[in-house]
């Protein structure tokens, strides 16, 4: 080999980038992957990589000069021809920047405009790499194009090639006839082929006119223009189209994004479902320094009416109506200890969401509106709202509506003085409305409680005294609560008062000790403690028969209970109680962690007297001694409550078990009972195991169409179980052993590969219709979900993974 010869002449010579020239009729023959900066896993491959080998691009060969604008050369040989050109050969080497030019031969004309490069050649930029047989590069500005090119983007994941590459003044990129894929070099299973691609790393997204998708070299999508992102920058464009079928029905939708600016977005969703019609909905999202919202809806015209899987309803029965909803909500701060919430939601109906769904995120049981004002103190927390929602039943009745607070104002505070005494403060005041035909509901005195509106005021003093040492703690208490309603009952004939008061002092006193010992156990040191605890409570009766129901609701018995003097949620309830609960627990911690490795409790509560007030307020109604009033007069007359256990064993650091079991030893009968088994592996397996069992009547809340009207025995089986990186097993069975059915049953694969992702889920489940104390109604509602995802380019069908997660408690599905 001759001579090296280097220099610092020729500035401007090479540019960084890419771009596309003029087509070639014949496809380029691949290059050998060495050749592209591949790199294939050795002993250091990493645990979780999903590709063979990884694009590493290799040191310059040439330190760059201290003036931006200057080229340092090396070559073999150099000299002048007969016209004055400049002639480089041998090796040539040619930096200027960040760009590296690599020939075996260049030409550089008389008139220094441009410079030739002779293949076989390599351009190299920043995680770029070009590979052709000819080039040409302007020397007074950035241009330049390179003919028959295969390239790599490095940090991408992203080969192609191209008749001409070129790049344009403006630092953009053309490529005639061009390919690419972020698959492995060897493999196909994608890429975009298209006569025109522009590429703009600046923005981070590319162009192409008359592109189709191959998979596997088979045409499976075209389009006469398309713009996708290669970077992971939010760009403006087309989403992928999301396809679907159901009942029968195409459902097609084609996002659109846009990004409006690096705090504005929005997407606009066109999309035809062909037995209901077009449906067009959006999203526009906003981010501030101290606020954040976003607003969401959708609207179809003239409803074509479509297919209902529901026997119960009638056929079409939004046939020709307008259908729409409305979502909105925006919270920020006016000073660190100040806040604020706004929320608007609306639906034309009760149904629209079980025909339509949400693209922007679960389907919602209720539309909500909000406007709150929050004030966080070191005294004082304050908080004024006004509040409702919209209750997505249909149809729904007048007594199911809703009560918006219109205001609700609330004020709580704590004092603590040295010694252990403390006192708090809490009050609420709030006037209850909602739109119903007071005089249209049945003639029955349970109505005429539930047609009144008005306000009430809420306050609740408390003082009390706190010992807490490590040994053991005692905690007596006093609360008086005071309630006053002013009510109006509308156009409904009634005798009921509108100007009522309650006052209720709730007394309780809860102490406990704590013993405690050093334990070996399987060769392992572990500190036990014994704890028992009592709690007294003493709250006296009082009519609340003409009280109203704004907001409460009977609490179903537990352990939380036990320790608790409230019966009720809410305040228009205030139940009767005068009982002792008893309880002892155990717990086994880890001496070097103090880790919680087993905790076991049981506890029983003992009645002294009965239990009068019920929803219905009237400490008088409950039947005489003797009468068989069923359920309801048992749990308010007898002298114990079950015997609750409880059971909480992290056997290691992957499985763990959590058993309830409440029983009541005077009929010798379970009355809830619950066991669960979960396995998690740092690997990312998942299994949950559960059995659950019910009594029924046992959970006095909500709605007598919400409460179930047999005994509940369930089981339940959950897992996720990875495979490998790519593979990802997923399953959920949910059966109801009581009516020997299963209520849920889903079956999922999720293959992530290097440079594609796919999703498939099956889903069969049980809708209950909204009455869960029959089973009459119900009916079976199943679905197929389906996405692909093309690494680099976008994915079709919407992500599954949050509900997935949900679903199978300790799943973490895998990032595409």
């Amino acid at each position: 080999m001759g001579k090296r010869h280097a220099g610092t002449a020729l500035a401007g010579l090479i540019t960084s980038g890419l771009a596309l020239g003029a087509p070639q009729a014949m496809a380029l023959d691949p290059l050998p992957a060495w050749q592209l900066d591949w790199h294939p896993w050795s002993d250091d491959r990493p645990a979780e990589a999903l590709c063979r080998g990884t694009y590493i691009m290799p040191a310059y060969r040439l330190p760059a000069t201290d003036e931006p604008g200057q080229v340092r050369s090396e070559s073999d040989s150099a000299y002048y021809g007969d016209e004055g050109e400049t002639i480089l050969g041998g090796e040539v080497i040619l930096r200027r920047g960040d760009t590296q030019l690599e020939s075996p031969r260049v030409n550089v004309p008389a008139a220094r405009d441009r410079a030739h490069a002779e293949g076989p050649l390599a351009l190299r930029d920043l995680n770029l790499l070009v590979r052709g047989e000819a080039g040409e590069v302007s020397l007074n500005s950035d241009a330049a194009s390179i003919d028959s090119a295969h390239f790599v983007v490095h940090d991408q994941h992203l080969r192609g090639d191209a008749m001409q590459l070129e790049r344009l003044e403006d630092g953009r990129f053309r490529l005639t006839s061009a390919s690419f894929t972020t698959c492995d070099p060897g493999s196909n299973l994608w890429q975009l082929v298209t006569g025109d691609l522009v590429l703009d790393r600046e923005s981070g997204f590319g162009t192409a006119r008359h592109a189709r998708l191959e998979m596997g070299n088979v045409p499976v999508f075209y389009w006469p223009w398309v713009r996708f992102p290669i970077d992971d920058r939010r760009h403006t464009g087309f989403l992928w189209p999301e396809l679907g079928f159901s009942g029968g029905a195409l459902d097609y939708a084609q996002p659109f994004y846009w990004n409006i600016a690096p705090n504005h977005d929005a997407t606009i969703v066109p999309r035809w479902i062909n037995d209901r019609g077009l449906l067009l909905g959006g999203e526009y999202r906003y981010l501030y320094p101290s606020d954040a919202g976003q607003i969401e809806g959708a609207y179809i015209s003239s409803d074509g009416g479509g297919s209902n899987e529901n026997p119960n309803d009638p056929s079409r029965r939004y046939e020709g109506e307008d259908r729409w909803y409305l979502d909105y909500r925006h919270s920020g701060r006016f000073d660190a200890r100040t806040r604020y919430d706004l929320r608007y939601g609306a639906a034309s109906d009760g149904r629209y969401f079980d025909d339509f769904g949400s693209p922007f995120g679960d389907d919602p049981n209720n539309m909500q509106r909000l406007a709150r004002i929050n004030y966080r103190g070191d005294l004082w927390n304050l908080d004024a709202r006004a509040q409702g929602f919209q209750r997505l039943d249909d149809p729904l009745q007048d007594r199911k509506k809703p009560f918006y607070r219109l205001p609700s104002l609330t004020a709580t505070a704590r004092w603590s003085q040295p010694g252990g005494w403390y006192q708090q403060w809490r009050s609420n005041y709030t006037y209850f409305w909602r739109d119903i035909d007071e005089a249209g509901l049945p003639p029955r005195e349970r109505f005429d409680r539930e047609s009144a509106v008005g306000s009430r005021l809420h306050l609740s003093p408390t003082t009390g005294w706190r010992f807490d040492e490590t040994w053991g703690h005692l905690e007596p208490r006093v609360e008086w609560l005071y309630t006053a309603y002013d009510l109006d009952y509308g156009e409904r004939v009634t005798e009921r008062d509108t100007s009522l008061q309650r006052a209720v002092p709730v007394s309780s006193i809860d102490g406990g000790l704590v013993f405690e010992r050093e334990l070996e156990l399987g060769g392992r040191e572990y500190r036990q403690t014994l704890e028992p605890r009592f709690n007294y409570a003493y709250v006296p009766a009082r009519d609340q028969s003409e009280f109203p129901d704004f907001d409460s609701d009977e609490r179903a018995f537990s352990w939380n209970q036990l320790w608790s003097p409230y019966r009720f949620s809410g305040s228009d309830r205030i139940g009767d109680l005068n009982r002792l609960s008893l309880g002892v627990s155990s717990r086994f911690l880890e001496d070097a962690s103090g880790r919680e490795r087993f905790t076991l409790g049981l506890g029983q509560a003992i009645y002294f007297d009965d239990r009068n007030i019920d929803m219905d307020g009237d400490p008088d109604t409950l039947p005489p001694p003797g009468a068989d009033d069923g359920e309801r007069l048992y749990q308010a007359i007898r002298d114990r409550s079950p015997l609750v256990t409880r059971l909480d064993w992290h056997i290691d650091e992957r499985w763990s078990t959590r058993y309830e079991w409440l029983y009541d030893d005077h009929r010798s009968r379970t009355e809830r009972s619950s066991l669960g088994v979960a396995y998690r592996d740092p690997r990312g397996h998942v299994l949950n195991l559960a059995y659950r069992w019910q009594l029924e009547g046992f959970d006095p809340s909500g709605e007598d169409e919400d409460r179930l009207g047999y005994d509940r025995e369930e089981y339940e089986l959950s897992f996720a179980y990875k495979m490998n990186p790519r593979i990802d097993l997923i399953g959920r069975f949910l059966y109801d052993h009581t009516n020997r059915r299963s209520l849920e049953q889903l079956a999922g694969v999720q293959w992530n590969d290097c440079c594609y992702g796919l999703q498939v889920v099956w889903r069969e489940w049980v809708n209950d219709n909204d009455t869960a104390n029959t089973i009459e109604d119900d009916f079976n509602e199943r679905g197929l979900f389906l996405r692909f995802v093309f690494k680099g380019l976008g994915g079709v069908g919407g992500d599954a993974g949050d509900y997935f997660e949900r679903a199978i408690p300790g799943y973490r599905a895998t990032s595409f």
